[in-house]
């Protein structure tokens, strides 16, 4: 039997007890995690299969996963998949915005010595910086993966690099929902109508939001004004090194000609009103959705911005996926905006079911991704086939994706904080201001090397 347990501590906006298929149970709060699946590190020997010392397990018992509700639907696939396994569903935000709720959750979790999810999702790629290291006494959280517990070859179907920012030390310790890499997605019926041509490199994509000011002044080319935007699909994009860690050292430089290229691209673009500062899912942004003639974004802006009723509401064939741009003669990357991440607790006391939905959350080409590009190559390629089949979006679709997932940049670094606080805190703020990303560079790269000490590392 399962169960579903919903939460109001940390969403986003409020989930009642739900109705499951079997049972209505009551609201899960914080102080009920001593409640949720559980084990004491104490008790953990290690254990040969799994290659990490595990809970004495306990055949058929109840698996508890935390998820968001963008995963909601995939996890009740899985209960109804495999009624053998008893189930509580737990909904939360997955650290949303950086929130860091997960984090904390487990700390509250490890100084009880009880309390920890069997399974949990996460919206940030960078969770296991901490999540694999010990704290309180207490065996890191996230169970290694690939040193006996999943299969090779299992691990071995994901895309190239899919598992990088999990890894820690040569030790997988998550398995990526999606992948979420920066590609060019542009409306090709408005570049039909306007007679430009698509840009293929940063500075072509410069000189049409120059050429869009002057002839076309309104219609637009994306917007800086989301924290995960300007850092993650413009610097990350720029092999801008200002989110590096070398060991315990965290640095960041915005005076590095790399990044002061990004930066003086997107202050042009922004000062000539062809980068707007409103935010993606804003009313601002909507209502003049229909001048945006393209934007560098990631691969599940197809659901969530262009095919979203709520959001450009894009009609079948008027948007096209290009392949990310370039920097002129330089190496062909891109950025990454999240690919949300499940891990599996160490101290699980049911690791063999664990075992059973982490690979059937993440493979199932019916459920893997949650509605963007999975991250298990199987199930991308079939979903890759079915938005072809569709016919909703021009341009070599699959060619796009596909080069994107494997072009993501591999100098950025994913320490044990966001860049988008630091973002959100110092630059949205400050354009609203009429500021410039040049006039504020300083304090940013400040306020990211005060967040890197709060958390233990040492600034270069």
């Amino acid at each position: 039997m399962s169960t579903q347990k919903g939460t109001t501590d940390m969403a986003p906006q409020h989930f009642g007890p739900q109705r499951s298929r079997r049972f209505l149970t009551a609201v899960a709060t914080l102080a009920a995690l001593g409640l949720l699946a559980s084990c004491s590190s104490e008790s953990a020997e290690f254990n040969d299969e799994y290659g990490f010392a595990a809970a004495e397990q306990v055949a058929d018992s109840t698996i508890t996963i935390w998820a968001d509700a963008a995963r909601q639907s995939a996890v009740e696939a899985f209960i109804e998949a495999h009624p053998e396994i008893d189930v509580d569903l737990v909904i939360d935000d997955g650290s949303a915005g950086a929130s860091g709720t997960l984090k904390t959750k487990i700390s509250l979790a490890d100084q009880a010595g009880e309390g920890w999810p069997d399974a949990v999702f996460s919206s940030q790629t960078n969770d296991a910086s901490w999540a694999a290291q010990e704290t309180n006494g207490n065996q890191a959280f996230a169970a290694p993966l690939n040193n006996g517990y999943l299969e090779q070859d299992f691990l071995d179907g994901f895309t190239a690099g899919a598992l990088d920012p999990v890894t820690v030390d040569g030790t997988v310790y998550g398995l990526r929902n999606d992948l979420a890499p920066v590609l060019f997605w542009y409306n090709e019926s408005l570049f039909n109508e306007l007679g430009y041509d698509v840009p293929t490199t940063w500075e072509d994509y410069e000189a049409l939001g120059a050429q869009l000011a002057d002839e076309n002044p309104g219609y637009f080319l994306g917007s800086i004004g989301d924290s995960f935007v300007g850092p993650y699909v413009y610097y990350w994009a720029g092999q801008a090194p200002i989110f590096q860690l070398d060991g315990d050292t965290f640095n960041s430089d915005l005076q590095d000609p790399n990044s002061q290229r990004v930066t003086a691209m997107l202050d042009t673009m922004h000062d000539n009103g062809s980068l707007i500062s409103d935010s993606l899912f804003s009313a601002e942004f909507v209502e003049q959705s229909d001048k945006l003639l393209a934007t560098p974004g990631a691969a599940w802006y197809a659901g969530a911005l262009i095919q979203n009723p709520s959001n450009i509401n894009a009609a079948a064939g008027d948007w096209a996926a290009a392949a990310p741009l370039v920097w002129e003669g330089e190496e062909a990357v891109t950025g990454n905006i999240g690919g949300g991440v499940w891990y599996a607790s160490s101290h699980s006391e049911n690791l063999d079911a664990v075992e059973t939905f982490m690979e059937f959350i993440t493979s199932d080409a019916a459920v893997a991704g949650t509605g963007g590009l999975p991250a298990y190559d199987a199930a991308a390629q079939s979903w890759l086939a079915d938005q072809e089949s569709s016919g909703f979006f021009g341009g070599d679709f699959t060619g796009a994706m596909n080069a994107a997932a494997t072009s993501v940049w591999s100098g950025w670094s994913y320490p044990d904080f966001s860049i988008e606080t630091s973002y959100a805190k110092i630059i949205v703020p400050g354009l609203a201001e009429g500021k410039s990303i040049a006039e504020l560079s300083d304090a940013w790269q400040q306020e990211m090397q005060n967040e890197a000490q709060v958390v233990g590392y040492q600034v270069q």
